[in-house]
């Protein structure tokens, strides 16, 4: 009876891996966690593009501004190296450095979906500002059709009604006759 139950058991955990697997399929063949895997190698490349701009082109200016200090060796010493330990001191610089890179980090995002909102208003507005399509041949020409039968079945008078609400105008539609 035990070794029963056993293989029974060993079935169901194949068929929950199984369906573990295929969910993990599914989910990693989604779009979108294709794009956020895309979205977090860029990032990472933009990251280090951000920190060498800061580190070796910022820094150092600012470095210079403040007369001549180097961000890197701002620190508090608090225990001075001996024979047997380091030194044990606060490294208020790279502090500093890195609230810098966070900033123009932040910054350039901000700019980044600053300006794609825009282009996606700009799109949003001509698409809007765009004319319906003109009719194809095949539609001017059952237009006229319409428009000739109704003129048959309606008398003289009330002609003129019919073509005002007509969808397309048939002064509009080129007449063969």
């Amino acid at each position: 009876m035990m070794k029963k139950l056993d293989k029974e058991q060993l079935k169901l955990s194949k068929v929950k891996e199984v369906k573990v697997v295929k969910e993990f399929r599914e989910f990693i063949s989604r779009g979108n966690v294709i794009d956020m895997a895309v979205g977090i190698i860029v990032g990472t490349a933009f990251t280090a593009i951000v920190n060498s701009m800061v580190k070796d082109i910022l820094t150092p200016v600012v470095g210079f501004l403040m007369g001549g200090v180097n961000f890197e060796d701002l620190k508090w010493v608090i225990a001075p190296a001996t024979e047997e330990t380091a030194a044990v001191s606060l490294n208020y610089g790279m502090f500093i450095q890195k609230i810098v890179e966070f900033l123009i980090i932040s910054l350039s995002v901000f700019i980044l979906v600053k300006v794609l909102n825009m282009l996606r208003r700009k799109r949003t507005k001509q698409e809007e500002k765009k004319e319906p399509p003109k009719p194809s041949d095949e539609v001017l020409l059952l237009t006229e059709i319409r428009d000739l039968l109704k003129r048959e079945n309606t008398p003289a008078a009330d002609a003129s009604a019919v073509s005002e609400s007509d969808e397309y105008d048939a002064a509009s539609v080129h007449n063969p006759e």
